[in-house]
């Protein structure tokens, strides 16, 4: 029935077509640096013309069935002509990027007067995210070199935000809200982030104190714009990690646009460094399509659709970890039995229908499915010796273990399975009262299916004793009395879930920039409401909750003689529960965990000046947030696992400094700094670090290229984290555990020569065929840091002392790629 359901919204929205009206080219004129130009003058040789509004917004009506050249100019940017010749009542994008008038690498535009400094937000270049790809490709290369921003493990896309969770961020492509996998627990079995960084339009990222138009999480918010073509393009690229291709195409009507893309990832050359050595088969593709029909003038119908397999299989056979110091070194020896097969399969779509109403009145629907069927089997048997290391240098059994503090096996066993089919309609609108003020609305309908089997154990047995959950009254005197009582296992969680959770949402928004003494001040005020309700097997005792967001917005760009804004942002946030919230760590469900609340302020300042007559902003951020109902949580690598009880308070500060801009000419390169701290208090038993509290941040993305020749250039990627809690063993009390990993540091480097450049024209006929080609190398962790993301617990008998035993991730790896676009 619910699909049933969701097919009668999609035919809902074809009922809304309109006629067409009248010869229209419409668009957004941007810089290289993805930033709107207010001011463009817009003419034509038949005398029509118009400007861009401080969006970079144009609309111009010509005449048809003649051709018609449209010239595009601005003070400080070369001129731009089109040619076009439109039917009657056609109406076609044109999307043109206009270049400063001087010669350059990437352009770079600096400017406190656009949107994306009013709302806190940070505009990533699409060329940025295509050209520094990294060891996990995606929009998360580039945020973790943000302030406030945490990825402390390059073999995943998940990221902490100023103190949050992974699943406190929320990611929008086209203002339709895109999910992930549930199970996943590390990196490796991580696929592609959902984002095609091939398909990207604009990136939009905010790190707190966002608008009440996005949703309700506590942290972040990656909005996603894919573009609409303009022309047929073909992009390809080809490394040792695998490859994407993507096609682009626009019909001769203009009525038709699509782009559509496939990308495949083995990150078997990553995973084959690592210390557990094995044989692993980690294979991820995706297909992914963003479809857009003009109707008429003043309807647009959009779809957006992704197919996802991610397959890890696993079958380790040993592990030598050395860890201690010097003068005590450590090492543990595992030899392993058994294998891993996981399983990923998701398949996500969209329609969204825009209709024109007007100039100033804009009403949207949008109606998604989200399906996902998810596999976790294993069974690891696991032997390990843990003892002193031989240090003697000469002897031939050098580094091997000599005496053994701890001898045992763990067998570890998960049969999980889960289904979970989310579907989702929506209506948006927003209304332009005047130049200067915009209302937006929207109300929103959610449905969760959830299905859950969770069978998992582990069996420890240490020198020949098992060792039992101290959670048992009677205890295991081993190994110096003998135990009669019955073997159980050390960890053992078998659940069955079907839950449904029903939600609605809505908001309502007023923007408006005026002036005030001759300064310009902008402002936003927005309320969210939201109301859920959780049902499903076994469940009674459930009730409906709902909470009330409100959202403020102030900013201020004095008029001086420095370029400076200055922004104040504050307001509730909650964050009502998805199922993972719900389920406590024995599997059990708990339908009246309440939203978590946070109370956010943010206090920033955007200075833009020039040095070296090239242009540049500093940024700077304080913000607090202050946290009730909090539900706790462990971490271990990117899973989460919850108490899905709001027995906890905590709260979250810290200072965000970015300095971006042309330090080499022509090319955009930035340094930030956070500092962090996030603690929380459990049953008032006083604060503790929280799993993420992150404190010191020092992040630094640098391009260059060889002056005598630009097409070499090269990108550095640096990242420095001090250490989070290192996490606690099962049963342990995280009040006893508070000691830290070691500090994350990575650097990755990229060099890269463009054979043919966009910008050139060539004679040689091969070169031709391209419109872009470049070949290049990468080098991941260059300096090839020890980096640990987790611990392994063991266990010494005699002293019942438990080690942590780091995990470390991935060494020097090197990459090679080739990219093309035709």
């Amino acid at each position: 029935m619910k699909r049933l359901h969701f097919i009668v919204l999609i035919s809902l929205l074809f009922s809304l077509l309109s006629f067409s009206q009248s010869a229209i080219i419409r668009g957004v004129i941007l810089d290289e640096g993805n930033f709107p130009i207010e001011g463009v003058n817009i003419t034509t040789n038949t005398g029509e013309g118009t400007a861009t509004n401080s969006n970079g917004f144009y609309e111009l009506k010509i005449p048809f069935g003649v051709e018609v050249t449209v010239i595009y100019t601005h003070v400080s940017h070369k001129r731009v002509e089109q040619k076009f010749n439109l039917k009657n009542g056609q109406e076609i994008e044109y999307n043109p990027v206009m270049l400063i008038e001087i010669e350059q690498i990437a352009t770079v535009v600096i400017n406190t007067n656009t949107r994306q400094s009013v709302d806190g937000v940070t505009s990533i270049s699409p060329q940025m995210i295509r050209t520094i790809k990294g060891a996990q490709p995606g929009v998360e290369n580039i945020l973790k070199t943000l302030p406030g921003v945490n990825i402390s493990n390059e073999l995943s896309t998940q990221y902490s935000v100023r103190g949050g969770n992974f699943d406190e961020n929320l990611v929008y492509v086209n203002e339709i809200e895109v999910y992930r996998p549930f199970l996943i627990r590390s990196g490796n079995q991580e696929g592609l982030s959902f984002v095609n960084t091939d398909m990207v339009h604009n990136v939009d990222f905010s790190a707190g104190g966002f608008q009440a138009k996005y949703g309700d999480k506590l942290s972040s918010v990656l909005d996603i714009t894919y573009r609409n073509p303009v022309d047929f393009g073909i992009r390809a690229d080809l490394s040792l990690l695998g490859g994407s291709l993507t096609a682009e195409t626009v019909s001769k009507d203009g009525k038709f646009s699509g782009i559509a893309g496939v990308r495949y990832r083995d990150n078997s050359l990553l995973l084959n460094s690592l210390e557990t050595e094995g044989n692993v088969e980690p294979v991820f593709a995706d297909a992914q399509t963003y479809l857009t029909y003009r109707f008429s003038s003043k309807f647009h119908l959009n779809f957006l659709g992704n197919i996802s397999s991610n397959k890890y299989n696993f079958k380790p056979e040993n592990r030598q970890t050395n860890f201690g110091t010097l003068q005590d070194p450590v090492a543990l020896l595992v030899f392993y039995d058994g294998q891993e097969k996981d399983q990923y399969q998701t398949y996500f779509g969209a329609f969204k229908a825009n209709y024109f109403a007007s100039e100033d009145l804009t009403l949207k629907l949008v109606a998604s499915a989200y399906h996902t069927t998810e596999q976790e089997y294993f069974d690891i048997l696991a032997q390990y010796r843990l003892g002193e290391v031989n240090t003697n240098i000469g002897d031939e059994n050098l580094g091997e273990v000599e005496f053994s503090e701890g001898i045992g096996s763990q067998l570890t066993h998960a049969r999980n399975d889960l289904d979970a089919f989310i579907i989702n309609a929506e209506h948006r609108g927003d209304y332009k009262i005047d130049d200067e003020s915009t209302v937006e609305w929207s109300v929103k309908y959610t449905n969760e299916d959830i299905r859950d089997r969770l069978v998992e154990y582990e069996v420890i047995d240490s020198a020949g004793f098992s060792i039992r959950p101290p959670i048992f009254s009677q205890t295991n005197p081993q190994p110096y009395t003998p135990f009669s009582g019955p073997l159980v296992a050390f960890e053992d969680t078998r659940a069955t879930n079907r839950i449904q959770i029903n939600r609605l949402q809505a908001f309502a928004q007023y923007s408006k920039r005026t002036d005030w003494n001759g300064n310009e001040v902008f402002y936003n005020a927005g309320v969210r409401t939201h109301t859920w309700n959780v049902s499903g097997d076994g469940i009674t005792d459930n009730k409906t909750q709902t909470v009330i967001s409100p959202r403020g917005q102030f900013a201020i760009k004095p008029n001086w003689e420095k370029d400076m804004l200055f922004r104040v942002a504050a307001g509730l946030y909650y964050q009502p529960p998805f199922y993972r919230e719900l389920r406590d760590s024995e599997g059990v469900v708990n339908p009246n965990v309440k939203a978590q609340k946070s109370f956010h302020i943010v206090l920033g300042n955007e200075y833009s000046f020039e040095i070296w007559d090239r242009p540049f902003k500093l940024v700077t951020e304080a913000y607090y947030k202050g946290m009730t109902d909090v539900n706790p949580y462990t971490l271990e690598n990117v899973r989460i696992r919850y108490s899905a009880d709001n027995n906890a308070k905590a709260y979250a500060y810290g200072l965000d400094l970015r300095l971006n801009g042309e330090f080499v000419p022509g090319t955009e390169s930035w340094f930030s700094f956070g500092y962090l701290k996030t603690e929380e208090n459990i049953d008032d038993r006083g604060y503790i670090a929280r799993p993420t509290d992150q404190r010191l941040k020092f992040g630094a993305l640098f391009q260059d290229y060889v002056p005598n020749m630009p097409d070499l250039k090269m990108y550095l990627n640096l990242v420095y984290n001090t250490g989070v809690p290192g996490g606690s063993p099962s049963y342990a009390d995280p009040y006893n555990y508070q000691l830290r990993l070691r500090d994350y540091r990575r650097a990755d480097l990229g060099i890269s020569y463009e054979i043919v450049n966009p910008e050139k024209t060539y004679n040689s006929k091969w070169k031709e065929a391209f419109r872009e080609l470049s070949i290049g190398f990468e080098i991941y962790n260059m300096f090839n840091n020890q980096n640990s993301i987790t611990n392994t617990w063991v266990r010494d008998v005699y002293s019942k002392q438990q080690y942590a035993i780091p995990n470390y991730l991935t060494p020097r790896v090197f990459n090679v790629r080739l990219s093309a676009r035709f």
